[in-house]
């Protein structure tokens, strides 16, 4: 049977949206997301499904820098999940003085801990079902989960629905080898990296070869390239799909531009929104404008 590696253990919002990508695959949990994303560069997994951003706590920076280095992989679906936390504890609220969770998850309901735990102590655990498991074991109070966690950890519920910013949500990517990608759809989104040369504008030229082509980005993001201080690698995401004209045609200007480019995919979008067109951008213009071209060079038209 198929399987998909998911950032673990049991019980994460990972979890969750592993669940909502999986078809018929069997889901994996694992340690870490270098580990769920080197389980399918070995081939003991199918895919990985590991977060990417976070629209309160910004990127998941294990997450980009994995799939900058080594061999690469692609992204094929996203899946976009609210977050919404619950607390869980051994016993009653009166009882807890410790607190364990992700760094993501405590960031995301300081406000609540505040107002209703003022007197416990936060702990970072490695993910927020690790912290679950702690609890379990006696080492801290309470624990700040995903809703899935209560299913795996027979836990006291103390509060469900927990998130000081409502709208808070988590992008996840299912990534598979490269191979054939899905089809597009119109409401599509295309990731890569790129590390731009050390030079004044070098990002501004990147740039402007989207916008030129009326492409609207969705996320940016720089990290640094190790062992070369100073130096950044750029993920950027923008709406559309590789196989369409104006896609291409930035793909391939930024691969003239960039000391490195790799394609990181694209995959229809989670929300279904529609790329945004500029007049003279639809990819009709850029085929019409082509074929023009063609005209001339043959001769044809002037």
């Amino acid at each position: 049977m198929p399987r998909i590696a998911y950032f673990g253990p049991q019980g994460t919002f990972t979890e969750q949206a592993a669940r909502s990508l999986a078809g018929d695959e069997e889901l994996t949990p694992v340690e870490t997301i270098s580990a769920a994303l080197t389980s399918v560069r070995k081939g003991e997994a199918d895919a990985a499904c590991v977060p990417v951003e976070n629209s309160v706590e910004g990127p998941v920076t294990a997450t980009l820098d994995g799939l900058a280095e080594e061999a690469p992989l692609v992204a094929v679906a996203e899946a976009l999940l609210p977050v919404h936390f619950s607390v869980l504890a051994r016993e009653d609220v009166e009882t807890v003085r410790t607190v364990a969770s992700h760094p993501h998850a405590l960031a995301q309901v300081r406000l609540w801990l505040e107002r209703n735990l003022p007197e416990a102590r936060t702990v970072v655990a490695s993910s927020t079902a690790a912290a679950a498991v702690a609890v379990q074991r006696g080492e801290y109070d309470a624990a700040v989960t995903a809703p899935v966690a209560v299913e795996h950890y027979p836990l006291r519920v103390l509060a469900t629905g927990v998130a000081d910013v409502p709208d808070a949500r988590t992008r996840f990517l299912l990534l598979r080898p490269p191979g054939r990608l899905p089809e597009p759809t119109g409401a599509d989104r295309t990731s890569i990296v790129a590390a731009a040369a050390n030079r004044t504008g070098a990002l501004a030229e990147l740039l402007t070869e989207l916008a030129t082509r009326g492409i609207n980005l969705t996320r940016l993001d720089a990290r640094p390239i190790k062992g070369n201080f100073g130096m950044y690698r750029f993920f950027i995401d923008f709406e559309g799909h590789v196989a369409e004209p104006r896609i291409g045609g930035a793909l391939a200007a930024l691969r003239r531009r960039c000391n490195n480019v790799r394609f990181l995919g694209s995959h229809p979008r989670a929300d279904g929104v529609a790329a945004t067109i500029e007049p003279g951008a639809a990819n009709d213009d850029f085929v019409n404008a082509k074929a023009w071209v063609d005209a001339v060079r043959k001769g044809e038209l002037a």
